[in-house]
C-alpha cells in the first residue's frame, strides 16, 4: 500500500517521502483500465453508432459529444478536486466516482437497441455516449494530477514512465479486444441492421469490468496525504490557504482568475496546446471515417450500404457487406499502429 508516514527526520519534515516502484505502479494502475475503455469507446463508436442507423454524413456531429464533454468537465473536475478533501482523499473520489458512471454507461451503450420501445436506439445511443464521454474525462483529470500530488519531484520522471507505460497497455488492449473475441474466441462479428454485433458487446462488458477492477484496485492500494501534509510537502501554508479556498468568488472573479492563469502558463505550454490542437484535429477524423473509408477502398463497399435509408429500402444488409464491415475493426490497424508505437516510446523512454 502507498504509504504516506512523514520522514521522522527533521532534514525531511517537508519532502516527500521516496515511493518505491510498486507503489507508484499503484498509484497509475487503474489508467490501465479507464484507457482499456476509452479505447474501446474511441475504436468502436462510429460503427456502433452505425449500426444503431446514423448515417455517415452525421458520424462527426455525433462525435461533438466527446470534445465539448472534454472541454466542459476537465477544467470543472480539476478545480472542484483541487478543493475536495474527505476520508478518501482529494482526487480518487473523483477517480472512482468517474469509473463507476463510465463502467455502467459501457454496459449500456453496445445495448441501446433494448430500448426502441421507449427511445430511438441512436439517440439513447448517443446520449450514453455524452455520459460516458463526460465520466471518462471526470476520470481522467484526477489521475493525471494524482502522480503529481503522491510522487516526489525526483520521481516524477518515473511516476509519468510507468503511468504512459500502463495507457498505452490498455489501448493495445482495448483496442484489439473485439478482434481477440471474434478469431480467438469465435464470438460473431457481424452485426445485424439497428443492432450491435457480439463482439462488440462483450468486449465492452469484459472493458468495464477491468476498467472498475483496476480503479477499485488504486483506491484501495492508494492513501492520499492529508490536507496539511501535503501543503507542507508544498511549502505552503495550509490554513491562510483554507481560509483563501473559502472566501466567496463570483463567476467574473473566477473567469479573471483562469484568464490571467491562462495568459501567464509558460511558454512550452502554449507550445504544446498547439501541437496538441493539430493531434486531436487529425485523431478525430480518423476516430470517424477510418472504418468507412477501409470498408470502402479495401472491400469494395459502396458508400450507399452506410446510408440507413438505403439499407432498408433494400431489405437489409447483404451478408457480405455485413462481413465486411464488422472485419474492419472499426481501423484497429491504424489504431493499433500508433498505440505499439507509443508503447514502444513508453518502454525505452
Amino acid at each position: 500500500m502507498t504509504t504516506t508516514d512523514t520522514d521522522k527526520s527533521s532534514n525531511n519534515t517537508h519532502r516527500k517521502p521516496h515511493l518505491s516502484f510498486w507503489q507508484i505502479w499503484n498509484v497509475s494502475f487503474g489508467f490501465l483500465g479507464v484507457q482499456i475503455g476509452f479505447s474501446l469507446q474511441n475504436s468502436n463508436v462510429s460503427r456502433i453508432l452505425s449500426d444503431l442507423g446514423a448515417d455517415l454524413s452525421s458520424l462527426s456531429l455525433f462525435w461533438l459529444a466527446a470534445p465539448i464533454m472534454g472541454l466542459l468537465v476537465q477544467p470543472i473536475v480539476g478545480a472542484l478536486s483541487d478543493r475536495t478533501w474527505n476520508r478518501m482523499g482529494r482526487r480518487l473520489p473523483f477517480v472512482l466516482g468517474g469509473a463507476l458512471v463510465a463502467a455502467t454507461a459501457m454496459i449500456l451503450l453496445p445495448n441501446a437497441s433494448m430500448v426502441v420501445a421507449f427511445i430511438p436506439p441512436i439517440i439513447f445511443g448517443l446520449l450514453i455516449f455524452a455520459i460516458k464521454d463526460a465520466a471518462f474525462n471526470v476520470t481522467f483529470q484526477p489521475f493525471r494530477s494524482l502522480v503529481s500530488d503522491m510522487v516526489p519531484a525526483e520521481q516524477h520522471n518515473l511516476g509519468y514512465s510507468v503511468q504512459t507505460l500502463l495507457i498505452n497497455i490498455g489501448a493495445v488492449v482495448g483496442s484489439t479486444l473485439p478482434f481477440v473475441l471474434t478469431n480467438v474466441i469465435g464470438l460473431d462479428n457481424i452485426s445485424e441492421q439497428g443492432k450491435v454485433a457480439p463482439s462488440v458487446i462483450w468486449a465492452f462488458y469484459i472493458g468495464a469490468t477491468v476498467l472498475l477492477g483496476s480503479v477499485l484496485w488504486t483506491v484501495f492500494r492508494t492513501k492520499e496525504y492529508k490536507p496539511e501534509d501535503y501543503y507542507a510537502y508544498q511549502n505552503l501554508n495550509y490554513e491562510k490557504i483554507k481560509q483563501e479556498q473559502a472566501v466567496k468568488k463570483t463567476l467574473s472573479e473566477r473567469l479573471s482568475g483562469y484568464w490571467i492563469l491562462l495568459k501567464d502558463m509558460p511558454i512550452i505550454m502554449k507550445q504544446l496546446a498547439i501541437v496538441q490542437f493539430f493531434s486531436w484535429f487529425a485523431l478525430f477524423i480518423m476516430w470517424t471515417y477510418t472504418p468507412a473509408a477501409i470498408t470502402q477502398h479495401a472491400w469494395g463497399v459502396a458508400v450507399d450500404w452506410f446510408d440507413p435509408a438505403y439499407i432498408t429500402a433494400m431489405g437489409g444488409l447483404p451478408e457480405t457487406v455485413a462481413a465486411a464491415k464488422g472485419a474492419v475493426m472499426t481501423g484497429l490497424a491504424f489504431y493499433m499502429l500508433h498505440k505499439l508505437c507509443l508503447l514502444c516510446f513508453s518502454l525505452f523512454y
